[in-house]
């Protein structure tokens, strides 16, 4: 297998083995979101919605991430947005993690915010490493940056970053609703995430846009291409 293949996922073994990259780098990435939470200063935008819909219902944390998943998922899907199949591991496998981690429960919740805030930044740095190993397995970005990018092709006059505060807030709001932990550190996730995660991408030297993700369509046509001509 050559090093284009894997990184443009041209064969069947290319695709298995950037799902698993996917996959464990997710794992690790719930690990980081886990990590966040314990800081116990408050939750990142997204969190606090997990975390108030979990206490509301009374469901483990990881059901209520996949729930918010799956139907940010469909909205992407009937935005007509790209697909792939990272996202549907994406969709299950973090959440999950912060279960398992949670259940271990390795590291008890900070009491204090001299504490909590170097936990926080820890996670923040622990989800960018593993946001990089994620995106180079080249499947496809995250349901929720997807649905930012296409609300954003959408409302072509307000900037994407407008786009972006607009929806942290609204989940936010909706997550504080619903008895979701906001704090200072929900305020370090908002505005110090994307500088985290750029200075995180600079020491590895990873550029971003270069990714040209491959869409579900596209894994399925290699996948079943493959199959068709092993069979004649």
């Amino acid at each position: 297998m050559t090093k284009t293949e894997l990184k443009e996922n041209q064969t069947v073994g290319a695709i298995l083995l950037n799902m698993l990259i996917a996959a464990v780098s997710l794992f690790v990435n719930g690990f980081g979101l886990y990590l966040t939470i314990r800081a116990n200063i408050g939750a990142a935008p997204w969190d606090v919605l997990n975390l108030g819909i979990s206490k509301t219902f009374g469901i483990l944390y990881g059901t209520a991430s996949i729930a918010v998943s799956v139907t940010i998922l469909i909205i992407d899907i009937l935005m007509k947005e790209p697909i792939g199949i990272a996202m549907f591991i994406d969709a299950v496998v973090v959440g999950k993690a912060v279960d398992f981690f949670n259940w271990i429960d390795p590291i008890a919740p900070c009491k204090s915010v001299f504490t909590g805030i170097p936990l926080m930044v820890a996670g923040l740095f622990v989800l960018a490493y593993t946001q990089y190993t994620y995106m180079i397995a080249s499947l496809g970005c995250g349901p929720r940056d997807t649905l930012m990018v296409g609300l954003a092709k959408r409302v072509k006059r307000i900037p994407i970053g407008v786009v972006s505060i607009a929806i942290l807030t609204a989940v936010t709001l909706i997550g504080w609703l619903l008895g979701g932990p906001v704090g200072i550190g929900t305020l370090i996730c908002a505005f110090g995430a994307g500088p985290i995660m750029q200075l995180a991408f600079r020491t590895v030297r990873f550029d971003a846009t270069a990714i040209r993700h491959q869409r579900l369509r596209d894994s399925l046509k290699v996948v079943f291409s493959k199959r068709n001509s092993t069979s004649s």
